[in-house]
Formats: structure tokens, sequence, C-alpha cells
């Protein structure tokens, strides 16, 4: 079979882009595809917004554990206002998540002026192709039920719980907007192809940020932090109700990677309608 090119239009890369670029291809079954600047480009912005994004939900993880920990030690008298710090970094976790997305719609609007003709996806992208019914279930039933657990923490009397809840419940809205804010991007972001090829490239690379950004392992880890510290003072029907949701949240999670169509099956799938 003859050899395809993607789009060969863009800016020079480095020899290591292009080989993750060809590795990309190779891992979703586009190995006799040969990887271009213009797609090494666009993986490239997506691996650095990735790694952005981590190190912002590391501090904002760690923003909630200081958070907590403070309203421990200064006592109750502070705790409203470590909560008005809490908000506003909560805010601002959304407003970076924008401006990363922002910066990936840019670079890909660049690399779409280059290209002397566009092409359109044969059906209109929506959140039930690029994310699927599993997954955004998944994601909806796991925010819902560490919202109902944050809430009926609330109706507790031990106060350290109370507090933790209320930290959950600050945590849970920012990273809701987050996956909606980031949803939005991969829905609305301009097509970068001219062939058959570029587009199935660029369907998977929707489809492939649609889910990384809709795993829930963020709300986990602003979980655990508060949960895990009131363990030593008020263990009860809080706790093992947590201990609960996380085993069942990490059993659905595996079940649906494995029972859900490939990322390229799906890209296969959306080139093929009619």
């Amino acid at each position: 079979m003859p050899e395809r090119t993607l789009p060969a239009a863009g800016p020079p890369m480095r020899p290591a882009d292009l080989d993750r670029a060809g590795a990309w291809l190779a891992g979703h079954g586009l190995a006799d595809v040969r990887p271009t600047p213009l797609l090494a480009t666009r993986l490239a912005v997506r691996r650095r917004t990735r790694l952005a994004a981590s190190v912002l939900l590391a501090a904002f993880i760690l923003a909630v554990a200081l958070t907590y920990v403070g309203g421990m030690v200064d006592g109750s008298g502070n705790r409203r206002w470590l909560l008005l710090v809490l908000t506003a970094l909560v805010v601002g976790l959304v407003l970076a998540q924008w401006l990363l997305d922002w910066w990936v719609r840019r670079v890909d609007r660049r690399a779409g002026a280059t290209l002397q003709r566009r092409a359109a996806h044969p059906v209109r992208l929506g959140w039930r192709t690029v994310l699927g019914w599993p997954r955004a279930a998944f994601a909806a039933a796991t925010f819902a039920g560490a919202t109902a657990l944050a809430i009926g923490a609330l109706t507790l009397r031990n106060s350290t719980a109370r507090y933790a809840a209320v930290i959950l419940l600050i945590g849970l809205c920012g990273l809701a907007v987050g996956i909606v804010v980031q949803l939005r991007h991969v829905l609305t972001h301009p097509v970068v192809a001219d062939d058959e090829v570029s587009l199935t490239a660029d369907v998977i690379m929707r489809v492939e940020d649609a889910r990384v950004g809709a795993v829930p392992t963020s709300v986990w880890s602003v979980w655990s932090l508060p949960v895990v510290s009131v363990f030593s003072t008020a263990f009860g029907w809080w706790n093992a109700a947590w201990i609960v949701f996380i085993v069942l949240s990490v059993i659905a999670q595996a079940l649906i990677e494995a029972r859900t169509a490939r990322i390229a099956m799906v890209a296969r799938h959306v080139m093929s309608a009619p």
C-alpha cells in the first residue's frame, strides 16, 4: 500500500515531535500515514496543555488540602475566609482551563490558515459521538454521587465533617465547570483538515480530548484529602459510603474502558457515515 501523508503545510517541527506524531498515528491504526509538521504542531500543543492542566489540578488539590488543614489549625473563626479564598481559586482554575483551551484553538486556527482548502466532517460531531453515552453518564453519576455524599455530610453534628463537606462542594463545582468548558472546546474548535486522512486524525484528536477530559480522577483526588483526614474524628456512614463510592467508580471506569469502542473505531465509523 502506498504511504499516505497528512497535509504538508505547517511550521518546521523538531524531529522528536515528528517521531511522537508518528507513534501517535501508529497507536490509532494509521501506521501507513506519514506524520507532517502540521499534525506534529497540533499534537505538541495538546501534549503541553495536558501537562499544564495536570499541574493546575495538582495545585488545586494542594489548595484544597491547605484549606482543610488551615481550618483545623486556626479553628472555625477563619474558616469562612479560607472558603472564600478557595472559591477564588476555583474561579482561577476555570479561567486557566479556558486559557489553555484558547491556546489550542489559536494553534489550530493558525494551522488551518496554511491549508489551501478545508474539509468538513461527514456528520456533525456532538457529545454523543466524541464522548459517548457510557462515559457521559459515568461522569454525571460520579459528580452527582460525590455531591450527594457531600450534602449528606452537612447534616452531621461533627463540625470537621461539615467543614470538609463544604470544601468538597466548592471543589466539585469548579471541576464540573472545568469539564464543561473542555467539552465545549472539543465540540466547537475548528476542523483542520483537507482530505479524508487528515479528517480522520482530526476526529481522533477530538475523541481523545473528550475522553481524557471526562475521566473523573480529579473527583477522586479532591475527595480523598479531606475525607481521609476525617477518619480519625468521625468515622461513620459517610466514610463507609465514600469507600464504596470510590470502589464502584473504579470498577465502572474499568468496565467502560474495556467495553466501549476504541478511539480509532469511532473515527472510522464517523468517516464511513453517509
